[in-house]
């Protein structure tokens, strides 16, 4: 049997593995991990049970709940634990399902599949389906959106953060055209979803801006386990998804108690809000910025190389990313080839989304207008919080050998 793989923190010392794909999954945060296990033992009962356990096991998910609202600066009765981000993605598309009648729908070109693949099946229900597309640096423009508005526009889909490139898509702007789109044609205004699955714990969210009707959240991506996500609703809509009606009714299913637990805690730990930029998470937000531009600054030098989009780096442009997202590409190095070479020396990395890595196709990049080279040959980098500066000057060095066989 394969001994398991221990991933430490940067020390300067190890012999690896280092870890960059932190957009895939995250490094697990070991003691919420190990006290969620404690939780899911001495919390068994099911919440929906009359009996003693049973109301214990629901007062528990009623505290984290509300430990969550307070984190997220929602109220309570907003959020639903899901079975994972993708989960809450589908749960507002599959909503629209109850209507009397289809309509359109508006995503992003650039969504993250749980969004991109479910509405290309809503169109077999009779749904139109309209793709904003990005410009050349992979933001989406308020204008796209606008223009592809029409009356009978029921949800716009856009992320946060693309999960590929980092892009910060301008999910506030697109919330002030909707209410601005209401006001000026008298129709109902269309609902706004955001994926924030790459947004929460790594840049400063509002969540209660006026205007984000639903918002997804996953766990995985911020130290949490596997299996259990946050839905946000600004107002409750019918679910089409019906079952034993937990969770409101909104998501049926006997609750993961342990992993809403260990979401919430990892939350604590991590989350960005914009109304608070004081504590660790902001400071190691801001120290990972500075990270990034040096790293940035030192692939350029890399023969071959070319940042996705070319304006990463500069100012004012890097403003718009993540400082967790880094895409790139060599010449002359398909990337799945150097995901592989990377490997051999314990260093893991991706060609972009793990939903998509076995699929030849790169929506995103495709939909940003980079070339069928340069997509084949572009790997994403991903940091976290446990990313020390050594780790990123092995990345590079590593990436410089292997700059010299090709």
């Amino acid at each position: 049997m394969t001994e398991p793989v221990t991933l430490q923190e940067g020390d300067g010392t190890k012999a690896g593995p280092w870890y960059f794909d932190w957009a895939a999954t995250a490094q697990p945060e070991e003691d919420i991990i190990r006290e969620a296990a404690d939780i899911a033992i001495k919390h068994f009962g099911n919440p929906s049970s009359l009996h003693v356990l049973g109301s214990d096991a629901k007062n528990t998910l009623t505290q984290v709940r509300a430990d969550c609202a307070k984190i997220l600066q929602v109220k309570s009765d907003t959020l639903f634990f899901t079975s994972g981000g993708t989960e809450a993605n589908h749960l507002p598309l599959l909503s629209l399902l109850q209507r009397p009648a289809p309509g359109t729908i508006i995503i992003s070109a650039i969504e993250h599949p749980a969004i991109r693949e479910q509405a290309e099946m809503l169109k077999h229900c009779g749904w139109k389906v309209l793709h904003a597309a990005p410009d050349a640096t992979g933001i989406v423009p308020v204008a796209a959106i606008e223009k592809l508005l029409t009356s009978d526009t029921v949800l716009v889909c856009l992320m946060a953060v693309n999960n590929e490139t980092g892009a910060i898509q301008p999910v506030y702007q697109v919330a002030d055209l909707l209410n601005k789109f209401a006001k000026e044609t008298g129709k109902r205004r269309p609902k706004l979803h955001v994926d924030c699955v790459q947004a929460a714990g790594k840049i400063p969210l509002n969540l209660s801006y006026s205007g984000i009707d639903s918002a997804a959240f996953s766990a995985h991506k911020i130290g949490g386990p596997r299996g259990i996500g946050i839905l946000y609703l600004a107002q409750r809509f019918e679910s089409f998804v019906r079952g034993g009606g937990q969770e409101q009714g909104i998501r049926s299913g006997t609750e993961n108690i342990a992993g809403a637990w260990a979401f919430g805690k990892c939350l604590e730990r991590h989350y960005l809000s914009e109304k608070n930029t004081e504590g660790a998470a902001f400071q190691r937000f801001l120290q990972q910025k500075t990270m990034t531009k040096n790293f940035i600054e030192q692939l350029k030098e890399i023969k071959g190389c070319s940042l996705i989009p070319a304006a990463r780096g500069t100012e004012p442009v890097e403003e718009n990313f993540s400082p967790w997202i880094v895409q790139a590409a060599f010449d002359g190095i398909p990337g799945e080839v150097l995901v592989r070479a990377l490997s051999e020396k314990s260093i893991a990395i991706s060609t972009g989304s793990a939903c998509s890595s076995r699929k030849l196709s790169r929506p995103v990049l495709e939909a940003m207008g980079v070339s069928k080279e340069l997509a084949t040959n572009g790997v994403r980098f991903s940091f976290g919080p446990k990313t020390q500066q050594q780790d990123l000057d092995k990345l590079l060095e590593a990436l410089k050998e292997i700059r010299q066989f090709f």
